[in-house]
């Protein structure tokens, strides 16, 4: 799959975070939905269709282990990429048995970022 018909769910809501990597990924091709809480990311979830979604394990309204269950229950099939802040590595290994493809820790750099979103697309 090329990037360029990559479409990906981006949730955070560290609206600075979302408006760079969102802007980032699209230079590259990817076609980037943001959601800056875990409900609007479910509610642009139900509307789209997404090759990939990546979710924060920190969200303010949301949890991001009861997101990605959400989203598992949607589009089983969608792989989830964890991002989480550095000391919460357990609730991201939390996030795999739950059913996410990888996570990553933040800040992560976005070379590292679009391989992740490759290999959980392959």
């Amino acid at each position: 799959m090329s990037e360029e018909s990559t479409r990906v769910l981006l949730v955070d809501d560290e609206v600075g975070f979302v408006e760079v990597l969102h802007k980032r990924l699209n230079k590259r091709g990817f076609a980037v939905t943001p959601a800056t809480s875990g409900t609007e990311g479910i509610q642009v979830l139900r509307k789209n269709d997404f090759d990939v979604a990546i979710l924060d394990l920190k969200l303010e309204d949301m949890d991001g282990i009861e997101v990605l269950e959400i989203f598992k229950k949607m589009v089983p099939e969608m792989p989830v990429i964890m991002l989480t802040g550095h000391g919460s590595e357990q609730a991201a290994r939390d996030g795999m048995e739950h059913g996410a493809f990888d996570y990553l820790l933040k800040p992560c750099a976005l070379e590292e970022l679009i391989e992740k979103i490759d290999q959980a697309v392959q």
